[in-house]
This record gives structure tokens, C-alpha cells and sequence, in this order.
């Protein structure tokens, strides 16, 4: 298994660099793209980037909107919002050269197909190897170099390890599983049970009510992550309780900070919208198709498009019958 001694980092957002700049800690060669050729010029000049404000990008880390650059790297991450992965990838393909790693590093489950990120990357880019990213960490923590770990899956076991092995410093521990769909639904649920948490604490309904919310919401994201072939330990650890964890308790979290708007009757938050909206409703849709109740999620999927009031909701959870812990 190659060394893979170059990264390319596809998407100059704040994931993005932070990405590139845990590579480059790494000892990677580290090419970061960025689709707009001013924004690349900006970052390459300065060696800052607005969207990562404080953060000094490393001279070594190329800065380019050439694509067929980019493409050239040894492993590719896709550092854009789930709903873009498609077409990223889509724009790769026809520059690779060679079958490489792309690895997914965005939560969610594509609309209209129901895809999960390996599962788009596989159809755009058919000679590649799949891979996703995901876990508790926000980009400011990891680009500054403050401890982190995450997990990186892959379906062979070879691939997801060396993979860690190319990532992996002193500040950044990526753990490697072949449970790749536990991974995904872990990542991409949490962010829908981020905003009902962000929800609950706009609404100051108390530390139990957000206790509460947060045990059955994993509750919710175990049992879809069982119905869809996830293994238990997976959803358990970083990728699933870890990250449900962590941005069902700060701001830092675009879909917490969405529910505490959300909560206080406010305009959502301004700037690039939680990627939990965008999921709600397809991760519902998925979990009617498994015959999995969400009762959680189908509330902010409701909230979210206005179907179903905050008040309406919370009544309507209270008021289910009583049942066994599962």
C-alpha cells in the first residue's frame, strides 16, 4: 500500500485549510484547491484565509485553482458540503490519472437519491476508493492544532489504515474502521440532532430536557445506524455518540447555533447555512423507507419546513405513548 506521500485538499473553506494544514503537520506534500482563482491568489499571497480567520497557513501548502494539479496528489480530500460532492467529484474524474483514495469529508446523505458521500464518490469517480472522514472536531480547533481525534473509514482495511497512517500527528489521531456506513449515518444524523439540542437550549428548557434529548436522539441515530447494516461500536464511539456530543454542546456547531435561532424565535444565524438542514428531511425520508422511527428528527425535519411549530413539536414528543427503553 502506497505511502501516499501528496495530498490534495478539494474546497479552500475553513475544513478545507484546516485539512491541508493537518497534511501538511503530517510531512505531506499538501496542494489546497480553491474553485475561485482570486480566493486561491488571496490565500497563496497572504497565507491567511477569511473563512479561517487567526490561522497562519504553512508556505509549503501550494495554493491553486488549477484542478489538473490538484488531481495529480497521491490521496484526495473532499472538503465540500455534502450537496456539492457530486459535482466535485464529477470535476475530478476526468483529470485522474490513476485510481486513487478520494475520501469524503463533509456529513450528510445526498437529496433526491439518498446517497451517502462513499456511495457518490463510487458512482462519480468509478475507479476510485472511497473513503469518509468524520468525528468530533471543528475546523478552528484543528487547524490551530489543539488535540483531535476522528475516524476515517474505509470498506478494505489496508486502504483506511494507511490512510490514518499518511494523516495521523501529534494533534491529530485518526482511528480506522472498515464500518463505513456507521460512520456515515453517525456523521450525517447528528448534525439533524444538533439543531432539535440547539432548539432545546434556545427554548431554555433546562440541562434535563437537553440530557434527555441528547440520549434519545442517539437512540434515534443507533437504531437507523442498526437498520442499515452500522456496527454498535461504531456508533458509539467518535463518530457517532463523540460527535453527537460535542456539537449538541457549543457553538462553535453551524446546527446547534441554527437551534438556539430556531429556539429564541430568530432569524437563522447569517452566513453558510448548518448542514443539518439540508439533512433533515432525507435522513426522515431514509429512516420511513428502513421502517425506523425518528420521532426527534422527524420533529426538526417538520420545524425546519415550517409544517409544525416548536410548541406543537415539543407537545407532541411529550405526549407519545409510554414505552421500554431500547
Amino acid at each position: 500500500m502506497t505511502a501516499f506521500r501528496s495530498v490534495a485538499v478539494i474546497g479552500a473553506g475553513a475544513w478545507g485549510t484546516a485539512l491541508a494544514t493537518v497534511a501538511a503537520r503530517a510531512g505531506r506534500n499538501v496542494t489546497l484547491w480553491a474553485r475561485n482563482a482570486e480566493h486561491a491568489i488571496r490565500i497563496a499571497s497572504s497565507r491567511d484565509n477569511p473563512r479561517l480567520p487567526g490561522v497562519r497557513i504553512a508556505p509549503e501548502i501550494i495554493v491553486t485553482s488549477d484542478l489538473t494539479m490538484a488531481a495529480r496528489a497521491d490521496m484526495l480530500l473532499i472538503a465540500t458540503p455534502a450537496q456539492h460532492l457530486r459535482g466535485a467529484v464529477n470535476m475530478l474524474a476526468s483529470h485522474l490519472a490513476k485510481p486513487v483514495p478520494i475520501v469524503a469529508c463533509a456529513k450528510g446523505i445526498e437529496h433526491g437519491t439518498h446517497k451517502f458521500m462513499t456511495d457518490v464518490i463510487a458512482e462519480a469517480a468509478p475507479h476510485a476508493q472511497p473513503a469518509i472522514l468524520s468525528g468530533p472536531s471543528f475546523a478552528d480547533d484543528v487547524a490551530r492544532g489543539l488535540p483531535t481525534a476522528v475516524t476515517l473509514a474505509a470498506v478494505e482495511e489496508a486502504l483506511a489504515s494507511s490512510l490514518v497512517q499518511a494523516l495521523g500527528s501529534a494533534t491529530f489521531r485518526p482511528y480506522h474502521t472498515t464500518d463505513v456506513r456507521g460512520v456515515e449515518i453517525g456523521g450525517a444524523a447528528k448534525n439533524v440532532l444538533a439543531i432539535a439540542a440547539g432548539i432545546v437550549v434556545g427554548r431554555k428548557l433546562g440541562a434535563s430536557a437537553l440530557a434527555a434529548l441528547t440520549t434519545r436522539g442517539f437512540s434515534e441515530l443507533a437504531r437507523l445506524g442498526r437498520a442499515c447494516g452500522a456496527r454498535t461500536e461504531t456508533l458509539s464511539g467518535l463518530s457517532g455518540l463523540g460527535d453527537l456530543l460535542l456539537s449538541c454542546s457549543t457553538a462553535q456547531s453551524r446546527n446547534f447555533a441554527l437551534g438556539i435561532a430556531l429556539g429564541r424565535g430568530e432569524a437563522a444565524p447569517a452566513g453558510k447555512l448548518a448542514e443539518g438542514a439540508f439533512t433533515a428531511p432525507v435522513l426522515v425520508e431514509l429512516a420511513a423507507a428502513r421502517h425506523v422511527d425518528m420521532p426527534v428528527s422527524q420533529a426538526v425535519a417538520a420545524i425546519l419546513d415550517g409544517r409544525l411549530t416548536i410548541d406543537a413539536a415539543i407537545e407532541g414528543l411529550l405526549t407519545r405513548p409510554f414505552k421500554a427503553e431500547e
